[in-house]
């Protein structure tokens, strides 16, 4: 079902009850054809109106820092949409042209149009634009969480601690199978010019205006289908004692979905209706994976939805702030440059490593994350150039870069979601993280792991 709640009118336009061609799906975050609340609801209210429905895509090319890794990732994913589409008698076009562009095109014969939802602010700024300009009804349908954001809180939260008891309330209602609809009027005859050519994605990805020194990786292939085999490869083979050793960087025990949510190749929502019935893992497993998919990364959704600052230091909570500002004259043990930091020129051989993973990859595991973070702003001048290096890296390098996990962990980094701690020189009463916590895995086995990965990246 499509809960109420994930429905929204953009703007006061009715529908277009005559002389229209279909109706129109924008495809925007949600780039799958299984799963998806947007296109289902788009399928219901073509079957209404006795139309057919036309999905559009248009790509933001030339965005701040999208590069080759991110573009390669998406495209994949974006290469399976349109056979998908075609099977169920849905028309596509995918241009190589603006969003809001693309989408104004095709609106202008459309009944009404259906968009899907995006938290961050560029992105709502282009709906915003969209819904003004549009000849007909725009409807957002979310899905992208399991709960939408201002259903579970009205306002900012402080932890997940303040978040979880009123996700918990309403998680029943929302972890529920999404049907595909059967299309009545199938599309076949609609026929519209693509010029996004996804029959080469290398080749298109090199042509694209973006950071091609950033390059696509090995280790992880986009697209919905992987996504479902990388999830049931996990539940079946890895997910065993997950809440026991999820912590552990060299364990094994990380289902890598988060760069499939990013770029909404696969639902929350269907991930977690598949960990739940999985035969593997126990229920502390099972409660500690749904921990993360829906408490940590809803309060992530949160925080960048009710932050009009997310993407900058002054997300960080003000006793952090003050507490860092009122250390930022203590001696560093260490201090680098953010050259240095991207090149892994530290003198810390596990942060290095981390850094590798990252790098060459496009991945690093949470618990190294952390502790890379937090040796950021104890090894930079101050905090605020620790904040801009650490958003940096974490936006250039990861696959899953610039999504709300990524501006939220990296303000965790300065307090955010956190308590004061114990002062400490450099931190203040901001939580440290040091050498010890590299004695709560195989620190060695990590290195050893992440220089494998990194060599069969270049192989």
């Amino acid at each position: 079902m499509i809960q109420p709640t994930r429905i929204k009118l953009l703007n006061d336009l009715p529908v277009r009850e005559r002389g229209a061609s279909y109706v129109l799906y924008w495809m925007g975050l949600s780039q799958r054809v299984r799963f998806n609340p947007a296109l289902e609801y788009a399928v219901e209210e073509a079957n209404r109106l006795g139309l057919p429905v036309l999905v559009c895509y248009g790509i933001a090319e030339g965005i701040p820092e999208a590069n080759a890794r991110h573009w390669a990732f998406l495209l994949e994913g974006m290469a399976e949409v349109g056979p998908e589409l075609r099977r169920r008698g849905i028309a596509y076009v995918a241009r190589r042209q603006p969003p809001v562009e693309t989408a104004l095109l095709y609106a202008a014969d459309a009944a009404l149009v259906v968009c899907d939802r995006n938290y961050q602010k560029p992105v709502r700024r282009f709906y915003a634009d969209f819904a003004a300009q549009a000849p007909c009804r725009v409807v957002q349908v979310e899905g992208e969480v399991v709960v939408p954001v201002e259903t579970a809180s009205p306002k900012h939260e402080i932890a997940a601690r303040t978040l979880r008891p009123k996700l918990r309330r309403l998680i029943p209602e929302y972890l529920v199978p999404l049907d595909e609809r059967p299309v009545a009027h199938r599309g076949d005859h609609l026929s519209f010019e693509s010029t996004l050519d996804l029959s080469d994605v290398p080749k298109l990805v090199a042509s694209l205006k973006a950071d091609q020194s950033v390059r696509p990786v090995r280790r992880f292939k986009g697209g919905t289908a992987q996504a479902e085999a990388t999830l049931s490869h996990y539940l079946d083979a890895r997910f065993n004692h997950y809440a026991q050793i999820r912590g552990r960087p060299e364990a094994g025990a990380a289902s890598h979905m988060s760069p499939y949510l990013h770029y909404g190749q696969i639902s929350p929502v269907a991930i977690a209706l598949k960990v739940q019935a999985a035969a593997t893992g126990g229920e502390d497993d099972k409660t500690a994976y749904l921990e993360e998919l829906i408490v940590r990364r809803e309060l992530a959704m949160n925080h960048i939805f009710y932050d009009p600052n997310y993407d900058s230091y002054e997300a960080a909570p003000a006793w952090a702030r003050k507490t860092l500002d009122e250390h930022r004259g203590d001696k560093r043990p260490y201090l680098y440059t953010p050259e240095q930091f991207e090149r892994g020129e530290t003198h810390d051989r596990y942060w290095n490593a981390a850094m590798m993973e990252m790098r060459e990859t496009g991945y690093m595991h949470n618990h190294m994350r952390m502790y890379w973070g937090k040796k950021i702003l104890e090894w930079s001048a101050s905090p605020e150039e620790a904040f801009a290096t650490a958003l940096r890296l974490n936006n250039k390098f990861f696959i899953d870069g610039r999504d709300a996990n990524s501006f939220t962990n990296v303000t965790w980094l300065f307090g955010l979601h956190d308590r004061p701690w114990g002062p400490r020189p450099v931190y203040g009463n901001v939580r440290s993280l040091g050498a010890a916590t590299l004695k709560k895995f195989d620190a060695d086995g990590y290195v050893r792991e992440v220089e494998r990965l990194a060599a069969a990246e270049h192989a």
